[in-house]
């Protein structure tokens, strides 16, 4: 038992730096406390720079340090994965990498486009793509080593391709590949690029990411994710408890909160398809010791909320969830009881909060800043580009707010094509 305890202990050790932004969503416990980001900003105000990217992406950047990593595809059947790090002070290119894509599908609005954000710590970064292909690289760009694992495992299923993101621990990087075909969580050393443990899961269509949970000073890899919830032990993929009364989970990621609580995000779906569970399961939940194992426990459900592309968070006491019609929902977070609701531009990126600010960053260049807190207050709205057309199908061929990373020198934005560091100048 004490080996088992100093096992889990060494799995949660702090990867990087508290100021750095290492993973989908910050990672563990990221409070954003050394975070700067300007109450406003434009096209030409607070930009401190602004750099191209190679190809296409939706992947949102990873920071440790001084270096910024994101990933992107190239090519009319995304023949290339593109891996760039970036200097966070500068915007310069630091270097890039390109790979054969392993699984070539026709690049447009309607597949993953270097959906899943890579993890990083001090010995560089691992990136994931929806073909299946995992890359390590080090700081400096050099390949330390590389896997297929559709040549492993098998081809992935599905009609819009992988979106999850990597999570990781100290020692090792979780992949989901929650699709249609054979689908499994997997936990590969870092150092060797070899699988640690592969836990199958059922078949489903789903663009969620596993997440850290800390439960009693112990790691779990939570998966909320089309039709259920599940906590895994990161040292031998058990499975430690499960929910399966949820519907709609398919793209919001768990997120953590403290104390052994998590919130999870539910969306009835564009046409409606997943209404009845998404009502009720838009929600907080604690999982606590229960004699030899763990169980899952309701705080709370909000039937009225829901959340699509970007995961709800917690921020000064309260919940925010966002729907892809733009609608934020303002929760009490130990209640679930409803602050207030107002109407903003749709969204895909999660929010953040920083400095008694809750930032939702709109789809179409539009940033809104609300005063966190039980009332409606909006303190600024930002535009980063005003919209050319309608945006094409689904509002998805124009550029888009994809993914974001607060940072000391700023809150970098990005695009399909472009990044930005917007910080007071």
């Amino acid at each position: 038992m004490h080996r088992f305890l100093l096992a889990t202990y060494a799995l949660f050790l702090p990867i990087t730096a508290a100021a750095d932004w290492p993973a989908f969503l910050g990672g563990v416990q990221r409070d954003n406390a050394a975070a700067d980001v300007p109450l406003t900003w434009s096209a030409k105000e607070n930009i401190v720079w602004e750099a191209a990217l190679p190809g296409h992406g939706q992947s949102s950047p990873v920071v440790v340090g001084d270096l910024v990593y994101t990933t992107a595809i190239e090519g009319p059947n995304k023949e290339q994965n593109i891996v760039v790090c970036l200097d966070l002070k500068t915007g310069h290119e630091n270097w890039r990498h390109a790979f054969d894509n392993s699984l070539q599908v026709k690049n447009d609005v309607y597949t993953s486009r270097a959906a899943p954000t890579p993890v990083a710590d001090q010995d560089g970064v691992y990136a994931f793509f929806e073909s299946g292909d995992l890359v390590a690289l080090d700081t400096a760009g050099a390949v330390r080593w590389q896997r297929g694992l559709l040549k492993d495992y098998g081809k992935y299923e599905g009609r819009f391709g992988l979106g999850g993101s990597l999570a990781q621990t100290d020692d090792r990087i979780f992949v989901l590949a929650d699709n249609d075909g054979p689908a499994y969580l997997l936990a590969i050393e870092k150092s060797s690029g070899k699988t640690l443990w592969k836990t199958d899961r059922t078949s489903r269509t789903s663009w969620s990411s596993p997440m850290i949970l800390a439960v009693e000073g112990q790691p779990q890899v939570v998966v909320s994710s089309a039709g259920s919830v599940d906590g895994y032990d990161p040292s031998s993929g058990e499975l430690l408890w499960s929910m399966d009364d949820v519907g709609g989970n398919t793209v919001a990621s768990p997120v953590p909160f403290g104390d052994g609580r998590f919130l999870v995000g539910a969306s009835p779906g564009r046409n409606g398809e997943n209404a009845e569970g998404a009502r009720r399961s838009n929600m907080a939940v604690k999982v606590e010791k229960a004699g030899d194992g763990f169980e899952p426990k309701v705080l709370w459900r909000n039937e009225k909320a829901s959340s699509s592309f970007g995961s709800p968070i917690v921020y000064d006491g309260y919940a925010y969830f966002t729907n892809r019609a733009g609608v934020l929902f303002c929760l009490d977070a130990e209640t679930g009881e409803q602050a207030y609701t107002t109407r903003l531009e749709s969204n895909w990126a999660t929010p953040i909060g920083i400095d008694g600010r809750v930032y939702v960053f709109g789809k179409s260049g539009e940033t809104a800043v609300l005063a966190s807190g039980a009332e409606e207050k909006r303190l600024a709205t930002n535009k980063l580009w005003t919209p050319a057309g309608d945006g094409g199908p689904g509002g998805f061929a124009g550029e888009i707010q994809y993914g974001i990373a607060p940072t000391p020198a700023g809150v970098l934005v990005r695009t399909g094509s472009r990044m930005f560091l917007i910080g007071e100048k």
